[in-house]
């Protein structure tokens, strides 16, 4: 970023990048606009069944498609005056009036006939523009490092948030075939049921009792199983914290943690609403640990998970190697005795600090089986 700027450019340069910005949100917006015509059009393969059930419905997304396509124009506009070279602009315009001409505002509900196989593009652009709405906003207002909106690798962990989301509905299937098909004998109905009749609010919480404990323990498995590690290693790869950065995982270790995590709270038989309440909060917090945000929280940082606890975790500092696997509650670090936590301090780098595996998705995506 040039520091040098003109105080009477600063602010110009700060909400708009000089176009760039402005000119890569309209972008994301404008393909995120197309694909949400191409989810209304093939809804049966590009969208989860889970998703159209529990998470939105037909009118709010038909206006959040609306809204996104005017913000495309908007700031598509914005980028072609400020930004001498025009590709960004021209892209992010180009991709919402192709989706205005596929019939975004033509779009009508419709039945979906179930299939076996589909794509989570759906849960990709949900998740994108509403991480870019509210983390872009709080990562500059309460940034804890100078950091830029496009900083480096952004594009390698934007391929990784696309590919995790587009692969959801395997995820599901996958946990799906785990606990019905091969543990289905460990069932407990006694045990389910006594699960089920707890209070909501209760159920929430043991979800998030339950489920941090399982993924803290295979956390700790990552970073001890050398095999397991080159996985994992993909994900601390990043040296730069964000609300992206949080992405960058494996395949392979997003379908193990997946299976660790959601196969034991299907065992115990939490009902249907305090298992979606947890997806929410999973969704929200694994993002919001990694974001670059300087906020303390006082005593309630030893009583949940915070950017500052996940920070440290991330430092290439070896004496923070293997502490702080909790994502929702620091007392489980406590029990497993990993529990590591300067009062006010924050880690001055982030990284592997011994044989980083390569930059680039591809390369990341081979490494671990060389």
């Amino acid at each position: 970023m040039n520091n040098n700027l003109p105080e009477s450019n600063a602010g110009r340069y700060f909400i708009f990048g000089e176009g760039r910005i402005s000119g890569y949100i309209a972008t994301l917006l404008g393909v995120s606009a197309l694909l949400g015509v191409l989810c209304f059009r093939y809804p049966e393969y590009l969208t989860t069944a889970e998703m159209r059930a529990n998470l939105y419905s037909f009118e709010f997304v038909r206006n959040l498609l609306w809204g996104a396509i005017f913000v495309a124009f908007l700031l598509g506009i914005v980028s072609y005056i400020l930004n001498p070279e025009k590709k960004l602009a021209l892209a992010g315009v180009t991709s919402a009036f192709i989706a205005v001409l596929l019939g975004a505002f033509q779009v009508q509900e419709r039945a979906v006939n179930p299939t076996h196989i589909s794509f989570g593009v759906d849960w990709f652009v949900l998740a994108l523009i509403f991480s870019m709405l509210i983390f872009i906003p709080l990562e500059k207002a309460f940034a804890q490092k100078p950091l830029q909106v496009l900083r480096p690798h952004w594009r390698t962990d934007l391929v990784y948030f696309f590919i995790s989301h587009l692969l959801i509905q395997f995820y599901l299937l996958f946990t799906n075939y785990i606990h019905q098909d091969l543990l289905g004998w460990a069932q407990i109905q006694s045990v389910q049921q006594f699960a089920k009749a707890l209070p909501t609010v209760v159920q929430i919480f043991c979800c998030v009792l339950v489920a941090d404990f399982f993924q803290a323990v295979t956390h700790k498995w990552y970073h001890e199983v050398s095999w397991l590690w080159k996985f994992h290693a993909i994900h601390h790869s990043s040296e730069h914290l964000d609300w992206l950065a949080g992405s960058r995982t494996h395949f392979v270790e997003s379908l193990l943690t997946r299976t660790a995590v959601v196969v034991p709270l299907y065992l115990v038989g939490f009902s249907v609403e305090a298992l979606n309440v947890y997806v929410v909060i999973i969704g929200v917090q694994a993002v919001f640990v990694h974001a670059n945000v300087n906020w303390d929280f006082g005593f309630l940082k030893y009583l949940i998970v915070t950017p500052q606890y996940h920070h440290w975790h991330h430092s290439d500092d070896p004496q923070y190697a293997n502490t702080n696997y909790a994502v929702h509650l620091p007392v489980i670090d406590m029990l497993l005795g990993t529990f590591k936590l300067p009062s006010t301090m924050w880690p001055t780098s982030y990284g592997v600090f011994d044989s980083p595996p390569p930059d680039g998705f591809t390369k990341q995506l081979v490494y671990p089986f060389k």
